[in-house]
């Protein structure tokens, strides 16, 4: 893939004109080391309270647990995510102990906080080479058996992390897809002092 083309209204860092969610991957290898580096990024996200509620699951392609988080992902997703280097399922903690508290409490933005924390994710990944594409269609049952995951805790979505590969490896479908996606112009998402779109 070129460079992009995209351009912002306003000033803002490359990096955020240059992360992108390809389907197309190389396939090759990450080491643990390098995705380790990808989720330490995500570590450091804001959250209410400082509760850190995201909880990630990983595996490599060709470890021993690929194919059972390849497995929770749907067929359309299946498709194109199997030559990605990781996956990962983001998991949320719905409730948190706060300070001052002794006992964990609903956490009513434990889903907003761990989207911090995948935005922070993404845009590492970008940053050392990588791209992530996240995925909202999974079997979200299948992945709270499969993977372990206990009560009190929200599957999120998936994420797809590799090197951007050659997009006619795609489906005809996707490949008219495949690059980097506009966005809709900042007045049609921003307002100020009420709702007024």
């Amino acid at each position: 893939m070129g460079k992009h083309t995209r351009t912002a209204e306003h000033p803002v860092a490359e990096l955020f004109l240059e992360r992108w969610s390809p389907r197309a991957y190389t396939g090759e290898e990450i080491s643990e080391t390098a995705l380790l580096t990808i989720l330490e990024a995500a570590r450091w996200a804001p959250s209410a309270y400082n509760l850190q509620p995201w909880r990630f699951i990983y595996a490599r392609k060709g470890t021993p647990h690929w194919e059972r988080l390849l497995a929770v992902l749907n067929p359309f997703n299946q498709s194109w995510a199997s030559s990605a280097s990781a996956l990962i399922v983001v998991v949320s903690a719905e409730t948190g102990t706060p300070p001052g508290k002794d006992q964990p409490v609903p956490n009513a933005t434990h889903s907003f906080d761990t989207g911090a924390a995948w935005g922070f994710l993404a845009l590492q990944a970008s940053l050392e080479g990588w791209q992530a594409h996240g995925m909202a269609g999974i079997d979200h049952e299948k992945a709270r058996i499969d993977l372990g995951i206990p009560a009190g805790y929200k599957v999120e979505a998936a994420v797809a992390i590799g090197k951007p590969g050659d997009k006619s490896t795609l489906p005809e479908g996707l490949r008219a897809r495949e690059g980097y996606s506009p966005r809709q112009p900042l007045a049609s998402i921003v307002a100020e002092g009420r709702f007024d779109f």
